[in-house]
């Protein structure tokens, strides 16, 4: 399995020597964020946001001045209104605070946590559809696993954030994975995908389990599930197709991003579709 990283906070601390830690310690009303929020502000870069507009640019200001010696508050409360040119209409407190070693190290442990909490996305095919899904979920708070049984396939992705994994038997991965992962499938081969659905959508504990295909295809897996595995009732749990039936899109840029759309709902919600109506769900999100 190979993995190309995007820049990270090891990357950021090693190149800048002195910074300033933000942190939203307090959110009241309409907030650009909530109190998990925070950034690193060098002399000339920044790391991660706190929520952008006119609160971050005074974050940003402040942090400056503190990095060149200023005697400025390591505390400020911010409201969100005509005084700073934003209408959020709430109230922020910020916390300032310079890097040392003990604040690199509990940074670098405390994104490293959030690195290894982030829901699994496993995305079976790196044909044109698969490619564009993983561009788009490597830009997501997921872990994204782009699969194939193709080397050649494999060979031509280099997507910072893009696990790829080079297998002849994609179940069992699918077998493997943790609670909760998310598994969309389009390879190239339609038995592979109802192989690979089947072994999805027989764990139970899926937050999302989606094939790409058409009506016949639908068809043709309810028919294969009863006839081969004897489990009808697994298709009630799987979307498909994947994207959505609002917009007939095929082209595999807006596939992607409407699939992203749906795997994101269920991943990041806090009530889980496994936990509901799969059906609800697909009529949410297509809704």
């Amino acid at each position: 399995m190979e993995m190309a990283t995007r820049e990270d906070i090891r990357d950021f601390l090693a190149q800048e020597a002195a910074c300033i830690l933000v942190e939203v310690t307090g959110a009241a009303g309409s907030t650009p964020r909530d109190t998990d929020a925070w950034m690193l502000v060098s002399p000339d870069r920044i790391f991660a946001t706190i929520g952008g507009g006119q609160l971050e640019y005074l974050a940003i200001d402040h942090a400056r001045e503190l990095l060149k010696g200023a005697s400025a508050e390591d505390r400020l409360e911010i409201p969100l209104g005509p005084e700073i040119g934003q209408c959020c209409g709430g109230r922020v407190a910020l916390s300032f605070a310079a890097v040392d070693d003990e604040a690199h190290n509990k940074l670098v442990e405390r994104c490293d946590g959030e690195l290894a909490r982030r829901p699994h996305v496993y995305v079976f095919g790196a044909g044109h559809v698969g490619n564009a899904l993983a561009i788009a979920l490597s830009l997501t708070p997921v872990r994204t696993l782009l699969v194939d049984t193709r080397e050649h396939e494999l060979a031509t992705v280099d997507v910072p954030g893009v696990e790829t994994w080079l297998t002849a038997m994609p179940e069992t991965i699918v077998r493997d994975a943790p609670a909760g992962s998310a598994f969309v499938i389009l390879t190239h081969d339609h038995a592979l995908d109802f192989l690979i659905a089947a072994e999805a959508l027989a764990r139970g504990d899926a937050s999302y389990v989606g094939m790409i295909g058409s009506k016949t295809k639908r068809a043709t897996f309810r028919n294969w599930l009863s006839r081969e595995i004897e489990r009808p009732e697994l298709f009630d749990q799987l979307v498909c197709p994947i994207g959505g039936a609002m917009l007939k899109d095929k082209r595999p840029a807006v596939i992607a991003a409407l699939a992203t759309a749906e795997v994101l709902t269920a991943v990041l919600a806090p009530e889980r579709p496994r936990h509901r109506s799969l059906r609800k769900f697909k009529s949410e999100v297509s809704s």
